[in-house]
Formats: structure tokens, C-alpha cells, sequence
């Protein structure tokens, strides 16, 4: 587990810089391209760590090749009787600055100076469900900021680190990478494609 935690660091470490240059994709709403993705888009609602609505709508959009990847997690983990559900896609850069405002903490919540992958669009929040929906048990909620949710954290049920160690499996073999501190967080190993965008929500 050490092994595989070292691991995702050094990737998530890799090129930290914004994107500089790139001609970047477009985005796509993923409820168009992969509609059977289940979607409770916490921020736009009061139900997050703020307990305020910080996003106008719930919309989840991503870069398209990112979409893309997400669209076959999903086909492939219906042959299992399962399916992805998403808390959280792209986010302007200014959201991103309010987050750090209340946590100032880049183990959990990105400096905005160096900017967020879900600022990129390259980045999601999401979780397992079965056919009819329920979410399985990951051990914490979404944004818990506790060691709880790390992904070396292993004083948990077998069918919690089970369950944790299928959504990684799924996500990986479709180029996302884990982050070290949250099991919900996954960047797409591309990501430095990508500048950096604060274009609102609509």
C-alpha cells in the first residue's frame, strides 16, 4: 500500500505548472455523452463542507477526452452491475479560490495560485453505486478532511477497502490517477494539457 501511495504522489507531483500554449479541448457536458452516469453535484446545492450553493447550476462539464475516458468507466462498470456517481467536475478558478479561503490546506483543497485539475476540467469527485443507485460504502462521505479518507488509511471493513480499491481499479484503467488524500478524487494523467479556466458555470 506504502508502495502504491508513493506512487500517486510523484505522479500528482509531476508538472506542477499551469498549462502554457496549449490549444485546449473543448468542453462537453457529461450528462450528454454518458448519460447513465449518476450526478449529485454537491456545490450546487448547500449540501458541502461550505453549507452554502456556490454553483449556479448542476452542470458537470469536462474536456472532452476526459469525458471520453469517464464514458468508458462507465460502460465497462456496468457489466458488473455498477456505475459511477459524480459529486464534482470542472471548477472555475474563482470557487477554487473561496475553497482556500476556508481551507488553506493543499493536501485537501488546491492553492489557487498554482490552480486546481478541476480547474482544468481534468479532474472529478465520484463514487460507486450499484444498479438501482445506492452509493457502496467508502468508509467517509465526500469531502471529509480526515485521514479517514485517505487511501493509505486502511483501519476499515474489508468490503469498505474493497470497495475503494474497485473504484481505483476502474479509474485507472482508463488513465486516472488516485489522490493521495481523498478515495473520491481522481485526475486524468493528462491533465497539463489543459490551462487553467474561470469561465462561470451556466
Amino acid at each position: 500500500m506504502t508502495t502504491l501511495v508513493s506512487l500517486i504522489v510523484a505522479l500528482l507531483a509531476a508538472g506542477e505548472a499551469p498549462g502554457r500554449g496549449q490549444s485546449p479541448e473543448p468542453f462537453v457536458d457529461i450528462a450528454r455523452m454518458a448519460p447513465r452516469i449518476r450526478l449529485d453535484l454537491r456545490y450546487a446545492t448547500e449540501n458541502n463542507f461550505t453549507k452554502t450553493r456556490v454553483y449556479p447550476v448542476a452542470r458537470c462539464l469536462l474536456r472532452r477526452s476526459v469525458a471520453e475516458r469517464l464514458a468508458r468507466v462507465q460502460r465497462e462498470l456496468e457489466k458488473e452491475g455498477l456505475g459511477l456517481k459524480l459529486f464534482d467536475c470542472y471548477r472555475p478558478l474563482s470557487v477554487q479560490r473561496r475553497f482556500w479561503e476556508l481551507v488553506p490546506d493543499e493536501r485537501y483543497v488546491a492553492n489557487p495560485k498554482k490552480g486546481s485539475r478541476h480547474n482544468r476540467g481534468a479532474a472529478v469527485d465520484i463514487t460507486l453505486v450499484d444498479a438501482a443507485g445506492a452509493e457502496l460504502d467508502m468508509g467517509t462521505g465526500h469531502d471529509d478532511f480526515t485521514p479517514r479518507a485517505h487511501r493509505n488509511f486502511t483501519d476499515l471493513p474489508e468490503k469498505v477497502r474493497d470497495n475503494r480499491a474497485r473504484l481505483l481499479r476502474a479509474m485507472a484503467r482508463e488513465g486516472f490517477v488516485g489522490m493521495p488524500t481523498e478515495w473520491w478524487h481522481f485526475d486524468d494523467r493528462e491533465w497539463t494539457r489543459y490551462p487553467i479556466s474561470d469561465e462561470p458555470l451556466r
